[in-house]
C-alpha cells in the first residue's frame, strides 16, 4: 500500500539520521534476541514469579499439618525407674524379723498408650520390681515381681466416636485442598498478570514507532516550513510552528522510550528474578479467534473452576467439622475404663516373666466416672459460635456465588464490547488512511500545504493508537474473562503440582 511505503521510508530516514537511536539498536543488530512468545512468557513466569514461589511453601505447610494432626493417634513409649531404700530405727515387733529393719527396692515400668478412632485409649505394660529386707521370715529375698497389664479407657458421652476423634485430621485435609487451591489461585493471578503485561509491551513498542514516525513527519515540516520562508511563501510564524510540532513530537517519543522501559521491567519482574537488564525480543499481538462467550458456559465454569469459590465450599466443610465437634463437647465427661493383668513372683526376674503365663497371679479393675460441669455455659457458648460462624460463611459462600455471576457477565460484555470496539477503530484507521492519501495527493497537485499533510497524518497516527488500544483492551478482557472462569491453566497446558 503507498502509504505504508511512505510511512516504512519516513521512519528508516529518521532512524538513520538518529545517533542515539543508532546506539541504542547497536547491540541488538550484533545478535538480537529470538521472539518472544507469550506461551514462552507464561511458562518462564510459572517457574521464576516470587509470587507463585512464595505461595508454593503453603502446601507443603498444610501436609505437615496433617501429620501433626495425626500425630494424636501414634502410640507414646514411656518408662520409668524408680529405686528406694528404708531403714527403721527399732523394730516395733518381734515379726519384722530384725531389731533395725532394713527395705531396699527396685522398680521399672514400661508402658505403651495409643488412642485410637473410637476415642478410647489403649495401653499395655510391664513392670518388674525387685525387693529386698533383712526380715527372717521371708521366703523370698530378694524377691521379683513382674506384671503385664492391658487398660483401656472410652469415652462413652463427650470425646465419643471417630467423627470427633479424627476431626482435627480431616480439618487438617481440607486444609491442604485449600491451600492448592490457593496455590492455583497465585498461577492464575500470575498468568493474568503475564498476559497483560505482554500486550502492554507490544503496545508501548508499537506506540513507540508510530511517534517516532510522527516526530520524522514534523522534523520535515520543519525543514520545508524553513525554505518557504527562505524563499518568501512562509512567515516567521509558520516556522516557529513546525519548531514548536518538532518539540512536541520528540516529548512524545520521549515519553513513548519511557514507557517501553516500563513496561519491558513489568514483564520481566513477573517472569524472572533480578533480570531486569535481560534482553527481551519481540513481542506480537495475537488475533482474537476464539468464540464469542456465552454468560451460561462461562459461568458453568467459573463455578466449577474458580478456586475462590472452591476454597469458600472447603471452608464450610471444615466449619462444619468444628460445630460436630462443638456440639459433642457439650455432653458430660463419661468414661468406661477397665484393666487386666498377669502377674508373677519368684527369685529371679526371668522366673517371675515366665510365671506370668500361667495365670496364677492376676488383677482386674473396671470404673466409671463422670464429670458434669454446671450449666455447660462455656461449652454452649462455643456451640453458638461455631453455629455462627457457619451460618456467616454459608453467607457469604452465597454472595461469592453471586459476585461470580457479576463478574463473569461483566466479562463477556467487555469481551463483547472490545470486539466491536477493535472493528471500529480498525475502520476509522483505515479512513483516516484514505483521508491521509487524498490530501497527500492534494498536496503533490499543489492544492495543499504540508501542514495539513501533517495534520492528516497525527489523525491517521491517532487512530493507529487507537486501533493498538483497542486490541490490548481487548485481550485484557480476554485475560480477564479466562481468570474468572479459572480456564488459564487449560488454555496453556499448565500441571500445577
Amino acid at each position: 500500500m503507498p502509504t505504508r511505503r511512505i510511512v516504512a521510508a519516513t521512519l528508516a530516514a529518521l532512524l538513520a539520521c538518529s545517533p542515539g537511536f543508532a546506539q541504542d539498536n547497536a547491540p541488538a543488530a550484533k545478535s538480537a534476541p529470538p521472539e518472544l512468545t507469550l506461551a514462552h512468557c507464561i511458562a518462564r513466569a510459572l517457574q521464576r514469579n516470587f509470587d507463585l514461589e512464595i505461595s508454593a511453601y503453603a502446601p507443603q505447610i498444610a501436609q505437615d499439618s496433617i501429620e501433626t494432626a495425626k500425630a494424636t493417634l501414634d502410640p507414646t513409649l514411656s518408662l520409668t525407674s524408680t529405686r528406694s531404700f528404708t531403714q527403721q530405727p527399732s523394730s516395733l515387733s518381734t515379726l519384722d524379723g530384725s531389731a533395725a529393719p532394713t527395705s531396699d527396692s527396685t522398680t521399672t515400668r514400661l508402658a505403651v498408650n495409643q488412642r485410637i478412632a473410637t476415642g478410647a485409649t489403649v495401653g499395655l505394660s510391664t513392670r518388674l520390681s525387685r525387693s529386698s529386707n533383712n526380715s527372717s521370715f521371708n521366703i523370698l529375698n530378694p524377691a521379683y515381681n513382674a506384671d503385664a497389664t492391658l487398660s483401656v479407657n472410652q469415652p462413652l458421652l463427650r470425646g465419643f466416636g471417630s467423627a470427633v476423634t479424627r476431626a482435627g485430621i480431616e480439618r487438617a485435609k481440607i486444609g491442604l485442598q485449600r491451600a492448592h487451591l490457593d496455590y492455583k489461585t497465585s498461577a492464575l493471578n500470575v498468568i493474568q498478570s503475564t498476559e497483560n503485561a505482554y500486550y502492554n509491551l507490544a503496545f508501548a513498542r508499537e506506540q513507540l514507532s508510530v511517534r517516532n514516525f510522527s516526530f520524522a513527519l514534523a522534523n520535515r515540516l520543519f525543514e520545508e516550513a524553513k525554505i518557504r520562508r527562505d524563499t518568501g511563501v512562509a512567515t516567521n510564524l509558520d516556522v516557529l510552528t513546525a519548531e514548536v510540532g518538532v518539540a512536541n513530537a520528540r516529548r512524545n517519543v520521549i515519553l513513548a522510550e519511557q514507557s517501553v522501559k516500563d513496561r519491558q521491567d513489568a514483564l520481566l519482574a513477573l517472569i524472572g528474578q533480578f533480570e531486569l537488564d535481560a534482553p527481551l525480543g519481540a513481542v506480537r499481538f495475537t488475533e482474537f479467534s476464539e468464540a464469542t462467550p456465552v454468560f451460561a458456559s462461562s459461568c458453568l465454569l467459573a463455578k466449577q473452576n474458580q478456586p475462590d469459590y472452591l476454597s469458600a465450599q472447603a471452608a464450610i466443610d471444615q466449619l462444619r467439622l468444628d460445630l460436630n465437634v462443638a456440639k459433642n463437647a457439650k455432653l458430660p465427661t463419661l468414661g468406661l475404663g477397665g484393666a487386666l493383668g498377669y502377674n508373677g513372683r519368684q527369685r529371679s526376674a526371668e522366673a517371675a516373666y515366665r510365671q506370668i503365663p500361667d495365670g496364677d497371679g492376676y488383677t482386674w479393675q473396671v470404673d466409671l466416672s463422670l464429670s458434669v460441669p454446671l450449666g455447660f455455659r462455656g461449652d454452649r457458648a462455643a456451640y453458638r459460635q461455631s453455629l455462627a460462624t457457619l451460618n456467616r460463611e454459608q453467607v457469604r459462600l452465597r454472595q461469592i456465588e453471586q459476585n461470580i455471576e457479576v463478574q463473569v457477565r461483566s466479562a463477556v460484555r467487555s469481551v463483547e464490547t472490545n470486539l466491536e470496539s477493535v472493528r471500529i477503530a480498525a475502520f476509522a484507521a483505515k479512513l483516516s488512511e484514505q483521508q491521509y492519501e487524498l490530501e497527500k495527493a492534494r498536496f503533490d497537485a499543489g492544492q495543499s500545504t504540508s501542514r495539513r499533510v501533517l495534520e492528516a497524518q497525527n489523525d491517521l497516527e491517532t487512530a493507529r493508537v487507537n486501533e493498538l488500544q483497542a486490541r490490548v483492551s481487548l485481550h485484557a478482557a480476554v485475560a480477564a474473562l479466562h481468570r474468572i472462569e479459572g480456564s488459564s491453566l487449560q488454555r496453556y497446558a499448565v500441571t500445577l503440582p
